[in-house]
């Protein structure tokens, strides 16, 4: 038990649990945003697989990893108002709007990767396209004097680019909720869409703008996946983090920082299952332990919950109580 805790106590454990968070936080992000604004978008794991696919291939052609992350966000944003046109003109459940973007981003991004790259589907199936080198793909950083702290310099610095701009685009999603107008019609719109319709805000308006926000974060998670944890993109390479990342905004409560903090949980749970995997557990024992965090971690969440509201449900019946004996 000891030596298994000191592998674990280990900088490069650490590490890895960052990176392995990193699309998470996207999604995370991704889901909070529409949540505010009143609807749930569940074609995030389907909006990660396009970008990452989109951000690959750019990325080869253009023979430059920025353009690659820029139409990764293109691609994201696109499909993401294609799924709000759907949904907010179309007059469509959202929720099957998402579940078909999902289907399309598993068997669509195949086919599309065979067309434009003439990839048979054995080799799509392997573990990357091969398209991207190393010089490809999004650098990594080295934060100065960091980097010199014993342990500490080596959890933090030598992140890729989009791990740090994670952890920011926390703050910054957070401030624009709270701290802007933007942020307030959005949650607005999500609390009554009629009450701030009548003060003159365009309920359809924000909602494509939080649609289209989420599809910006799926398109960050989404280029990290192809050009920062893997070189060159694989079928159904994301793996359920868009579901993931749905879970972490439930136990997160739809806030930045608790999503943020439940996505660092699930980063832990497969940064563990990676590390039995090395020293031997069978594949098949170690690769569902994200998921079975996941589950027991709404499971927590769900009872939870269930005794907050029972909590007020019980005050406010006393409170009504002594009011009519008062």
């Amino acid at each position: 038990m000891s030596d298994f805790m000191s592998m674990l106590l280990t900088p490069e454990f650490f590490f890895s649990i960052l990176r392995i968070s990193a699309p998470i936080i996207f999604a995370t992000l991704a889901a909070i945003v529409v949540e505010k604004a009143g609807f749930c978008n569940i074609g995030i794991e389907g909006l990660m697989m396009f970008s990452a696919l989109g951000g690959s291939l750019v990325s080869y052609y253009a023979g430059s990893w920025f353009w690659g992350i820029l139409a990764a966000l293109v691609v994201g944003v696109l499909m993401s108002l294609i799924m709000g046109f759907f949904a907010f003109q179309m007059k469509t459940d959202i929720v099957l709007v998402g579940i078909a973007i999902n289907m399309m981003g598993s068997g669509g991004t195949l086919f599309l990767c065979k067309v434009i790259t003439n990839i048979t589907e054995g080799r799509a199936m392997a573990s990357t396209t091969g398209l991207i080198t190393k010089d490809l793909c999004i650098p990594d950083i080295t934060i100065p004097l960091v980097n010199k702290i014993p342990f500490i310099g080596q959890v933090l610095s030598g992140h890729n680019l989009l791990t740090y701009l994670a952890f920011l685009l926390c703050l910054l999603t957070s401030i624009m909720l709270y701290k802007t107008s933007l942020g307030l019609n959005i949650r607005a719109v999500g609390e009554n869409p009629n009450a701030a319709s009548s003060v003159g805000v365009s309920v359809l308006k924000i909602k494509y703008l939080a649609i289209g926000y989420s599809g910006l974060m799926s398109g960050f998670g989404g280029a990290f996946m192809s050009m920062a944890y893997a070189q060159g993109w694989s079928l159904d390479m994301v793996a359920g983090r868009g579901f993931i990342a749905l879970a972490a905004q439930a136990m997160g409560n739809g806030e930045c920082l608790g999503g943020m903090l439940s996505s660092l949980v699930f980063g832990f749970a497969q940064a563990l299952g990676i590390k039995f995997s090395a020293i031997g557990l069978d594949s098949n024992l170690a690769s569902p332990i994200p998921y079975a965090v996941t589950i027991i971690g709404l499971v927590i969440f769900a009872v939870s919950r269930n005794r907050k509201e029972l909590k007020k449900r019980s005050s406010a019946a006393l409170e009504k109580r002594a009011s009519s004996q008062a």
